[in-house]
């Protein structure tokens, strides 16, 4: 019946077994990593990641820098212990020495925007209380270097973070957010972005995005959620 279904009279039904044609994990006990609950309101977990290498020498920096990973899905799908996910902060987390936060948030359509928005903001403001009751030392994490990575949605998310946070975020002292990596963000509005005039896919053509993008925004929701020319405008 596919990964989601929804129903006219509101019903929401999920696949719970999903082939996911991907690659198996491959774990080479270079990274270790826990699950954490860090909202209980909503029930919300995120993964945290630690490489097990030993830090560099001087005059390399000694404390791990943070990366938080937004996964994507349409903010309708996705999950931090979805494969595509998993392996992706696994490398990064080996690949350049850090500590990984991979954070779920809630999904439309049950939770429709700016639930997930919310939460990904959430998540920045937690992210000290998170390191410090975790199975992280303190003093191996650097709260000064953090970055965000959004994947599609959550590069969506990520950019909509570094507007709301500005340059240094300082609002989250002592955290301080010195970048955002946007992968593939996906953006998009009333006003069709280039991508969207082209060719469609077999998968993202317009007719299946506008009715995607239908289970995703509230009722009188800004339009600037989805579209990043307005919002930097």
């Amino acid at each position: 019946m596919g990964i989601l279904r929804l129903y006219s009279d509101g019903t929401v039904l999920r696949a719970k077994n999903i082939d996911f044609l991907l690659p198996s994990v491959v774990d080479d006990t270079s990274v270790v990593f826990n699950d954490i609950l860090f909202d209980k309101n909503h029930d919300l977990y995120l993964r945290l990641y630690k490489p097990t290498l030993p830090p560099p020498p001087p005059p390399f920096p000694t404390k791990l820098p943070i990366i938080i990973f937004l996964h994507g899905g349409g903010f309708c799908f996705g999950s931090r212990v979805w494969p595509n996910c998993h392996n992706c902060c696994l490398r990064i987390a080996s690949g350049l020495n850090a500590v990984v936060m991979a954070p779920d948030y809630r999904l439309a359509p049950e939770n429709r925007l700016p639930a997930a928005m919310e939460d990904a903001a959430s998540t920045q403001a937690l992210s000290r209380n998170v390191v410090e009751e975790s199975w992280l030392n303190s003093g191996e994490v650097d709260l000064e270097r953090v970055f965000v990575v959004g994947d599609s949605s959550g590069g969506n998310m990520a950019h909509h973070l570094a507007v709301q946070l500005g340059a240094g975020s300082p609002e989250l002292w002592p955290v301080r957010v010195r970048g955002y990596v946007l992968m593939a963000p996906f953006f998009g509005g009333v006003v069709r972005t280039k991508s969207e005039e082209g060719p469609s896919e077999a998968l993202l053509n317009l007719e299946m995005l506008d009715r995607k993008n239908h289970m995703v925004m509230s009722p009188g929701t800004p339009i600037c959620y989805f579209n990043h020319m307005i919002i930097t405008s």
